[in-house]
Order: structure tokens, then C-alpha cells, then sequence
């Protein structure tokens, strides 16, 4: 049988396409969302693969949301912790619930996702956990302090856990992706794209999903059993760590 995949915030973005190339690798995949019933139900069906519905901020519902995926496709081996939520604001604007609300997911949510299948993978002897991360999390952003601190929180846990899961079989690593041509960075106006975004990244251009999707599919295989709790930075040179 294949592996069973489990991809967090997967039917949108950056996730759905790692979702299609961990299914085109010969991955048994779930995708997980929180909100859009639209855009789950539209990659359902292009896609065939089965999508869930729990928020990564909540872990009672992760465990319930797991059980559901493990139930009916078989252990969680290889978990991408890819959901994640923007919020910003200058900090001295910054509310309470803006914090909460960027940290509960984006950081929150990788324990919250990968506690309750941890001892799966340790019992069964092999695990791959990989964390999307940002550059903001490496090199901070201003109107961000509570999407950094969550981002930069990411690569922490990894290299922590990394070290507990190395004897075990388990690889845990991150990826900081730079500017991606999402559905969201393609809003962006041109002319702030030209003027202040493009200028910065050294290969001239926005990245591809389909590129961070490669990543995913090489950390999840059996070929990266030897790197764990590193961070690969995909953002065209725009920070060099």
C-alpha cells in the first residue's frame, strides 16, 4: 500500500499543489481545510482526492479530524503542516485576537497536527513531518510581528523535534518559501510587485507553487532519510541563511 499523506490548509495555494504532487508520487492523500466548502469541494472533484474540514487552532478537532483521515486511508505517515492565516498590522494597531489568531494557527497548529500522530510514527519506526515556514520567518517583516514570531516559532519546533524523532525514524524539516505566485501574491498590484517585490529576488521572478511542491515530495522520500531538522530556504536568493 502507499503511503498515506496528510496535507494541512491542501486545497488551496501552495498546498493543493502539494497535494497533486504527492499524489502524482504515488502518495495516498488527504487534504485538510478550514473554511472554503467552495474551493474544498472544487478540488475534490478535480482532483479525486478526499478533503476534511477542521481548523489546525483547535486540537480536540485535530484529533477527531485524524482519526477521521486514519479511519479511512490508514496511518498518517508523512504530515505537511502548510496551513497558515495572515493578519497584519502595524504593531502598535495590533489587537489581541489578531495575535491569537496568527499564532493559534500557524504555530499552535503544528502541535496541535503532529502530537496526535507522533507515536503512530514512533511505533511504526519511520515518519516524515515538514513545516511550511516563510521567509518572514527567517528574516522578519514589518506589518508581520505576529506572522513572523509563528514562522520563525515553526523552524524552532522543527529542529527540536527533529531531534527527538532522528532515532526513530522520523525526519522532521522546513520549508521557507519567498514569494510565491499564489492566487494571493498575484493580487498584489503590478506596479508593487515592479517596484518594491521583484527587484528583491535575485532570479527576477515570483516562485511557482509546483516548486515548493518538489520540495515536499523529495523531504517526504525515502531518498531524504538522512536530512532532518533543516530548513530549505525556496525564495529565489532573496535571503541567504
Amino acid at each position: 500500500m502507499s503511503k498515506v499523506a496528510l496535507v494541512t490548509g491542501g486545497t488551496r495555494g501552495i498546498g493543493a499543489s502539494i497535494c497533486h504532487a504527492l499524489k502524482d508520487a504515488g502518495y495516498t492523500v488527504a487534504a485538510n481545510y478550514a473554511g472554503n466548502d467552495d474551493a474544498a469541494t472544487a478540488f475534490k472533484e478535480e482532483t479525486g482526492i478526499p478533503v476534511f474540514k477542521w481548523s489546525v487552532a483547535d486540537y480536540d478537532a485535530c484529533v477527531a479530524g485524524i482519526k477521521e483521515v486514519e479511519d479511512a486511508l490508514g496511518p498518517v505517515e508523512v504530515l505537511v503542516n502548510n496551513a497558515g492565516i495572515t493578519r497584519d498590522t502595524a504593531f502598535h494597531k495590533m489587537s489581541v485576537d489578531k495575535w491569537n489568531d496568527v499564532i493559534g494557527t500557524n504555530l499552535n497548529g503544528l502541535f496541535n497536527m503532529t502530537r496526535p500522530v507522533w507515536e503512530g510514527m514512533r511505533d511504526r519506526g519511520w515518519g516524515r513531518v515538514i513545516n511550511i515556514s516563510s521567509i518572514n520567518g527567517q528574516k522578519g517583516q514589518a506589518g508581520q510581528a505576529n506572522y513572523s514570531a509563528a514562522k520563525a516559532g515553526d523552524l524552532g519546533f522543527t529542529k527540536a523535534l527533529a531531534q527527538e524523532g532522528a532515532r526513530k525514524g522520523i525526519t522532521v524539516n522546513a520549508i521557507c518559501p519567498g514569494y510565491i505566485g499564489t492566487e494571493m501574491v498575484r493580487a498584489i498590484a503590478q506596479d508593487v510587485l515592479d517596484k518594491h517585490i521583484l527587484p528583491h529576488i535575485p532570479v527576477g521572478r515570483l516562485g511557482e507553487p509546483e516548486e515548493i511542491a518538489r520540495c515536499v515530495v523529495f523531504l517526504a522520500s525515502d531518498d531524504a532519510g538522512f536530512i532532518t531538522g533543516s530548513t530549505l530556504s525556496a525564495n529565489g536568493g532573496q535571503t541567504m541563511t
